[in-house]
């Protein structure tokens, strides 16, 4: 019995993923991405065409793991700060999408195919859910999820996802099937979600965090892998057994995660789980797709795909002018939501359970759903010259590649463009990556070539060749770079120096002891300069001035040494520069000698 399974898996996996490689291989070559040729490896190799491997629904239930190992890494891109900043685009945008484009689906469904009032309902609301699965790891592959573009859209996708609650209670509501009679009624499933919300959270502050401190004492990298595949696990299971959505209790449990030391080692571990799993979901999809039903009615199921897209476009497109976004942009997230969603096929049978459809109605509508997913890609490609200019929507910026740099500067601003050009003038080669599109267009007016993208991400830097680099300077303005990421970009690529441009003292004290090679305080030099000739002005002369300078920079020095080991800023207040005591008073008195002890201290010893 043990060998037959096992002989089933590999003689279904050969064909499963050579189709899948073939396939993902030539739609990523055209620029549609891996999605579509995962889609169309699936109708060939399911049942209805070449009939190489088994039944989808048993490969479905393992795949949709992947939608809760993308959510949880979508999770740990977002601080519980950063998610309640997102508030209005949650609860605002994403809740007027899901009413909207449901009710004016239904409508459309009603009257276009003549359906009872329940029975378009039961397909429009599920049908104004999107594809979470497509349109993720489109924004990550270009870099835009951390924008205001990607926000908005990953907003809306998962308000989505936290209404299956309420949508599968409507179903219920209008269930025809007496045994629904006899399930829980939605204000207990509404509890039963606020309080599976609360135990994750509890469990995340009090579990999971001393769990992870724990392993990472201990150093064992595949006790990581363990424990984050148990962490998705254990929270997709716990939603699971409330009748609630698997991928927002791992949604959840990322959103704890996310402002841990432990978020991108987490990253970097659970990635190639969820692009396998994720590829295999797809693959169950276009092996799902039912070819009779398309045959046998094409143009209506045609039909419905651009009825469904178009309501989509225009509701989504309206909704984000109306929320003061340009024509172009809103015109891009229109596209970029028409598809219908995997969840359609989960409320699809709900609603067949609940005796409002037919079986029929369901093999046509999922058709409708598969058929609008592959359609997207097409779409992006097409409109580009559209939204151009105006709008960078996924796919209209090149993302970082491996060019055998030695060098990855990541944010090429004021600062960036400094250290980069003084490292060309010694003709060592620099890959840029940056997320501002006004910088990376003008940048590409002067002859310099800067890839979109998060260069914070340890995926991003890896893609970029930082495992050849030499060199990884962190260029970005503000207080961005926090010690973990230090920690985890020094881990993953060991053989480079790494550099950070630090805002101010307190992120200069935040990063004493990384394993960074270099912090430097950005206007450190600049001060010292100006200050210089600012006393060449008045007359100082310029042994006083070289004087001033170094006792500026040794007490400058010690005072960052005596505030780090103090843990505190205001530590050593009494060897600052200027204070009476140190020889300086009102006026233009000179300061008191003193000694030179040993070389100056650099701007990189200084901060």
């Amino acid at each position: 019995m043990e060998h037959s399974a096992a002989h089933s898996f590999v003689a279904e996996g050969a064909p499963l993923l050579g189709f899948a490689l073939l396939f993902v291989l030539i739609f990523r070559r055209m620029g549609l991405g891996a999605t579509l040729g995962y889609l169309v490896a699936g109708a060939l190799v399911g049942p209805q065409l070449l009939n190489l491997v088994g039944e989808a629904e048993t490969k479905m239930g393992i795949a949709e793991f992947g939608i809760a190992l993308l959510l949880f890494l979508v999770g740990l891109e977002l601080s519980p700060s950063r998610l309640w900043r997102m508030k209005r685009d949650i609860f605002g945008f994403g809740l007027l999408q899901v009413v909207l484009c449901g009710l004016a689906l239904s409508v459309v469904i009603g009257f276009g195919a003549n359906f009872s009032v329940s029975a378009a309902l039961a397909l429009g609301l599920p049908l104004a859910l999107s594809s979470t699965a497509q349109v993720l790891p489109m924004l990550q592959s270009a870099g835009r999820l951390r924008t205001p573009f990607g926000e908005r859209a990953f907003s809306t996708l998962l308000f989505q996802d936290i209404s299956i609650v309420p949508l599968i209670t409507i179903i219920a509501i209008l269930s025809r099937n007496p045994a629904d009679a006899e399930g829980p009624p939605g204000w207990l499933l509404a509890i039963y979600t606020v309080a599976a919300i609360v135990g994750l959270v509890l469990a995340g502050r009090y579990v999971l965090r001393p769990l992870f401190k724990l392993i990472g004492n201990w150093g064992e990298r595949e006790l990581f892998v363990f424990a984050g595949l148990f962490t998705v696990v254990a929270s997709a299971a716990l939603m699971q057994s409330l009748g609630l959505s698997t991928a927002l209790g791992a949604f959840i449990a990322g959103v704890m995660l996310a402002d841990s030391p432990y978020r991108h080692e987490l990253e970097a571990d659970i990635e190639p789980f969820r692009s396998i799993l994720l590829g295999l979901f797809f693959l169950s999809v276009g092996m799902m797709l039912d070819l009779s039903a398309i045959a046998e009615r094409p143009l209506f199921v045609l039909g419905m795909a651009v009825a469904l897209i178009a309501t989509k476009t225009i509701v989504i497109m309206g909704l984000a002018m109306a929320f003061r976004e340009g024509w172009r942009q809103a015109l891009g997230l229109g596209l970029l939501l028409s598809q219908g969603g995997e969840f359609g096929f989960v409320l699809f049978a709900q609603a067949q359970n609940a005796l409002l459809i037919a079986p029929e109605a369901v093999s046509v509508f999922s058709a409708v759903v598969t058929i609008s997913m592959a359609t997207t890609p097409f779409l992006m490609m097409f409109t580009k010259r559209f939204r151009a200019d105006s709008v960078a929507a996924p796919g209209e910026r090149d993302g970082p590649v491996a060019d055998g740099s030695s060098a990855l500067i990541i944010g090429y601003g004021r600062f960036g463009q400094t250290v980069g050009q003084m490292l060309n003038a010694q003709g060592i080669a620099v890959t840029l990556i940056d997320t501002d599109i006004e910088m990376i267009d003008v940048a590409g007016q002067f002859g310099a070539k800067v890839y979109y993208g998060d260069g914070t991400r340890i995926d991003m830097l890896r893609q970029a060749g930082a495992g050849d680099a030499e060199l990884i300077l962190f260029c970005l303005d503000g207080d961005k770079i926090e010690p973990e990421l230090v920690e985890a970009v020094h881990e993953a690529f060991p053989r480079a120096a790494i550099f950070v441009r630090a805002y101010d003292r307190r992120a200069l004290l935040k990063l004493k002891g990384s394993p960074a090679t270099g912090v430097v305080r950005e206007v450190l030099e600049s001060a010292i300069l100006m200050s210089r000739r600012a006393m060449e002005a008045v007359g100082v002369d310029l042994e006083e001035i070289d004087r001033t300078e170094d006792l500026y920079r040794r007490r400058d020095k010690e005072r960052l040494r005596i505030q780090h080991e103090a843990g505190s800023l205001i530590a050593a207040r009494e060897t600052i520069i200027g204070q009476p005591e140190l020889g300086f008073s009102a006026g233009r008195e000179k300061p008191k000698p003193e000694p030179l002890e040993g070389k100056p201290a650099t701007g990189s010893e200084c901060g």
